[in-house]
Parts: C-alpha cells; sequence; structure tokens
C-alpha cells in the first residue's frame, strides 16, 4: 500500500484556500475579490453605487446642508403664517420696529444696498468677471456658472412678487400706506445679488484671507441692507427675516449645484495617472 503513510496536504481541484494570499495571474489560490486576509471595511474597494462599506465619505446630506436648507425653509414657512393669520409674533414685530426705527442718512444709504439699479450691476460684474477667466483657463462649460447666477437673480421677483401678493401686509408707519411688504424685495436683491457673486468669486480665490475678506464682505453687505430697511422703517424686521431664510436656502441650492457641477467637469478633464499602469 504505496499510498498509505504521512504526506504533505495535496490541494484539491477547483478549491481555493480562504485565507491564502496570492496576486491576480500567479498561479496560487487566492481570494477572488482581490482583498487582503482580515480587511477592515475601510480598506474595501469602494462599490461603484455607494451602498454601506464603500470607502467614505458615503454620498449623503451632511447635517450642515440639511440645515442650510431645512431650518430656513420651516422659519420662513412659521413666519409667513404668523403674517397671514396675523398671529401673535405680529405684536412682537411691530413692538420690535417701533424700537428700532430711526431714519437718518446712514440708514437711508444702506437701504439703497438693496436697490435693484445698485445690487444686479455688481452681481453682473462678477460674472463677467467669472465668465472671462472660466474661458481663459479653458474650463468645460465654462458659460454654465454665470447662467446658473443669472437665472436664480431672475428667479427673486418671480418668488417674492406672488408673495407680496398673497400676504398683503401693510407698511410701517413710517411709509406712506399701501400694502405688499412682505417679503422684504430689496434684501432678496442684495442677499441673492451679493451672495451669487461671492460664490461665483470664492473658487476663484488661492488665498484663505482673500477669501474670508469677500464672506465678510458680503455678509456685511446683507446685513447692512437688512438693518437700513428696518431702521428706515421701509420695511418691518420679519419681512427681512423672512428674506434672508429664503435667500438662505436658494443659495444654498446655488452652491449645490456649482459644486456637483464643477466635481463633474474636473472628473472629465483627462490625467496622466487616468492611463493603465
Amino acid at each position: 500500500m504505496d499510498d498509505i503513510g504521512p504526506r504533505p496536504p495535496q490541494l484539491r481541484p477547483g478549491r481555493a484556500l480562504a485565507h491564502t494570499p496570492g496576486a491576480s495571474g500567479s498561479g496560487s489560490p487566492h481570494r477572488s475579490d482581490s482583498r487582503t486576509p482580515q480587511t477592515p471595511r475601510g480598506g474595501r474597494p469602494s462599490d461603484p453605487d455607494g451602498r454601506p462599506g464603500t470607502t467614505p465619505p458615503v454620498p449623503g446630506w451632511p447635517t450642515s446642508l440639511s440645515l442650510l436648507l431645512g431650518l430656513p425653509a420651516l422659519l420662513f414657512t412659521l413666519i409667513t403664517w404668523q403674517v397671514v393669520t396675523d398671529g401673535p409674533l405680529i405684536d412682537l414685530d411691530e413692538a420690535a420696529s417701533r424700537a428700532l426705527v430711526h431714519p437718518d442718512r446712514l440708514s437711508e444709504l444702506l437701504a439703497d444696498l438693496g436697490n435693484v439699479p445698485v445690487a444686479v450691476p455688481v452681481l453682473a460684474l462678477a460674472l463677467g468677471y467669472v465668465t472671462w477667466r472660466h474661458r481663459r483657463i479653458g474650463t468645460d462649460r465654462w458659460w454654465l456658472p454665470a447662467t446658473s447666477a443669472a437665472l436664480l437673480m431672475a428667479l427673486v421677483p418671480a418668488l417674492v412678487v406672488p408673495l407680496k401678493e398673497l400676504t398683503d401686509r401693510p407698511g410701517t408707519p413710517v411709509v406712506p400706506p399701501a400694502t405688499g411688504y412682505y417679503p422684504s424685495g430689496h434684501t432678496a436683491t442684495a442677499a441673492v445679488a451679493y451672495g451669487a457673486a461671492t460664490l461665483l468669486l470664492l473658487p476663484l480665490l488661492d488665498s484663505v484671507p482673500a477669501r474670508r475678506a469677500l464672506l465678510a464682505l458680503c455678509a456685511a453687505l446683507g446685513l447692512g441692507t437688512g438693518y437700513g430697511l428696518i431702521r428706515r422703517g421701509y420695511h418691518w424686521p420679519l419681512d427681512v427675516v423672512a428674506s434672508w431664510c429664503l435667500c438662505t436656502a436658494l443659495l444654498t441650492l446655488l452652491w449645490l449645484f456649482l459644486s456637483r457641477s464643477s466635481r463633474r467637469r474636473s472628473a472629465g478633464t483627462p490625467s496622466s495617472s487616468s492611463d493603465p499602469s
């Protein structure tokens, strides 16, 4: 009996050792998914559709992004409901207006920042500069950022005017008797014009201090416009706050669109690292 006796274990045909490492094409048994033994979840190759177990970050809605969209929308809905039903929040709004109204030259100048002849030309200059820069460096779809921002600016009156007619809110005692003051159109014009210009210019700035300065300038223009409108008595405080909420959601959507468009352009740009090794 030649086959009886101790001998080294033999590999059976058609079976693979589950924990035997090996490279593809080497002829040695190896796992079919090319993972190393006991690979942690973070080290596994990413699935193309981003299912659980992929390499972070997993696609989804960050908490900060949900707040930028959900919270302003919720506040805008609450304020609008109070304005339409003449709820208790309106009494607080009127009391705050009486305490804040003090017309002067500074408040007049700040309120003028929300005028269309002032805010829209600023956005137009930013649109022209951004378009020129993208076209100069050969960016794919160089016209898309400026076009999307211009469309958002055109959307402002399409949203604000129907809301003014729906709520039919009267103005403060400082202005002539009229209705249609909610939400503040001047606040919305300033917020979208200066905010969209900032979103377009930020990717073109390489310096962190320059980016912070631009963000600070944008915030100062938006807040200054709202303060001037309230201080001058052109609008109730809730008129301004509601426009800020509405425009925060709109600018967040614009930022999302621009970010995704930029990633798609970057992914479509050929690079030497994509060549097969």
